[in-house]
């Protein structure tokens, strides 16, 4: 409809078609983010890049790669430090690391990990021979050196109950002794050696908060071996990507089997379709051994 009010005004048409297309990159957005649902998807990121098998083709494959992600960011609005660059001997880099901070960026690059396999006619060698390079992509959430253990009241149950010493006595009359239970964990605390029932709730409190902080520091543990689990050898047959320009152009990934022929926009940052793909498949329930 609103493309029949603009056809005899060019002036209109051109805006409606940018508003057209600015929402559908919206709408894209959205779509992307409404897949994110792990624990540290809303985390800002930090991205490590080292070069593989390929000497100096593979560490100026990991330049082209940091320069892919790092347009990729400048699209998103998203801000980035580089921390740590080892450059290569003649070219490129063998390693870089960087922080990227935006909404979700830890989740939307996730799909990123793993290692990335290019196939080139060599810029770096007399004959100028077809080359195959690799190297690899990590990611890391970003996350706080501190962990807050916040404990609410209504996920406390409080019982209160007579001290009794041994053989049964009671050290006391009154009702000061203090259960705790933390309802979504399960966890149980009593506390009955301190005067009044407000020191044993407090003494009860603190070592609450202390196994809920080991807890959580078992669930880290855990994600992080998750993550080192996942990575895989930079070298032939482990690429979650290809990315072809001789003797024709194509980027495949070999787990979600999405590609596209446009290397250069590839290369340029756009990158999008690629992660999308990943979180659907993901979220159907995917394999990401590809198996």
């Amino acid at each position: 409809m609103l493309f029949e009010f603009a056809v005899d005004d060019p002036e209109s048409e051109t805006e409606v078609r940018s508003a057209v297309g600015e929402l559908a990159v919206r709408v894209g957005e959205a779509e992307i983010e409404m897949l994110l649902s792990g624990p540290n998807d809303h985390r800002d990121a930090i991205v490590s890049i080292n070069a593989g098998a390929g000497g100096t083709d593979a560490e100026d494959w990991a330049e082209m790669l940091r320069r892919m992600y790092l347009r990729w960011c400048e699209r998103k609005g998203f801000s980035t430090e580089i921390i740590e660059e080892s450059p290569g001997k003649e070219a490129g880099i063998k390693s870089s690391t960087f922080t990227v901070e935006g909404p979700h960026a830890f989740g939307l690059l996730l799909p990123e990990l793993g290692v990335h396999r290019l196939v080139r006619m060599s810029p770096f060698n007399a004959g100028q021979s077809r080359e195959t390079s690799f190297a690899s992509v990590d990611v890391h959430p970003q996350i706080d050196d501190e962990i807050e253990i916040e404990v609410l009241d209504k996920d406390l149950r409080v019982d209160t109950y007579r001290s009794s010493g041994a053989g049964g006595q009671h050290v006391n009359v009154t009702d000061s002794a203090v259960r705790l239970t933390h309802l979504p964990t399960g966890i149980v605390v009593s506390c009955q050696n301190q005067r009044s029932q407000h020191q044993n709730r407090d003494v009860a409190m603190r070592v609450l908060k202390s196994r809920l902080y080991e807890l959580e520091m078992e669930k880290r543990r855990a994600e992080t071996a998750e993550h080192d689990a996942n990575k895989m050898s930079v070298s032939f047959g482990s690429q979650i990507r290809n990315y072809v320009l001789h003797p024709y152009q194509l980027v495949k990934d070999t787990r979600t089997k999405h590609e596209t022929s446009d290397v250069d926009a590839v290369l340029g940052g756009d990158i999008d379709a690629f992660i999308k793909a990943f979180l659907v498949a993901k979220r159907k329930g995917f394999d990401e051994s590809g198996e």
